[in-house]
């Protein structure tokens, strides 16, 4: 049975979308030990009333192999103590599954890190459109002063898999507040590396 075409508008400013069959928001406390600086992020915690860090809607036409979600991610703008304000991050389930990121406003970073531990930063303004290929584990971090605004498309069937950024501890770099008012990679001390195994499990073919 075909299903019947849909569009949505974007709303740029706002990071919503019309049409959307779900909606879903990370407040500060959803992201405890994300941050290095623990204390700064208690301290944020408890003086703003746990505050939205980033929302999402997205239009799901089901889980089947072949068909696509797409969605809006809006970001508000923030830190703790020197690292943004960022995404809690993930691989898909079904690894091999790519995603597809397009900004509409703000300023941001996509953060991607391979199952060996690899870090690439692709950089996420107005207009910009970023592919994360399979594998690569990402999350979205907002380096400006504005809400960061994305439209995202991944296939049906991809999943998320939240835990793999857990289970090292986050991932290899953390993104700072750079001197010069732009951004810096640092080691993050408390990461874990995967095994080869591990990495080699990662990289096997779904079907």
């Amino acid at each position: 049975m075909l299903r019947e075409p849909v569009s949505s508008v974007v709303d740029p400013t706002a990071g919503g979308m019309s049409g959307n069959t779900g909606r879903y928001e990370k407040r500060l406390s959803d992201l405890a030990g994300l941050y290095a600086d623990e204390a700064a992020f208690k301290e944020q915690l408890f003086s703003t009333a746990d505050p939205v860090v980033y929302d999402v809607e997205d239009f799901k036409p089901g889980t089947q192999g072949g068909d696509l979600i797409y969605g809006v991610t809006r970001m508000n703008p923030g830190r703790i103590g020197n690292e943004f304000f960022l995404t809690r991050g993930h691989i898909h389930a079904k690894a091999d599954r790519p995603e597809i990121y397009y900004g509409q406003s703000g300023h941001g970073l996509m953060q991607l890190e391979s199952p060996e531990g690899e870090t690439r930063i692709v950089e996420i303004k107005p207009l910009t459109i970023c592919y994360v290929p399979p594998f690569w584990i990402h999350r979205s971090v907002n380096i400006g002063t504005e809400d960061l605004v994305m439209v995202f498309v991944y296939p049906s069937d991809s999943g998320q898999d939240y835990g793999i950024i857990e289970a090292s501890n986050g991932m290899r770099h953390r993104v700072t507040a750079a001197a010069d008012g732009g951004w810096s990679l640092v080691e993050n001390t408390a990461y874990e590396p995967r095994s080869a195994d591990s990495a080699r499990t990662i990289m096997k073919t779904y079907a």
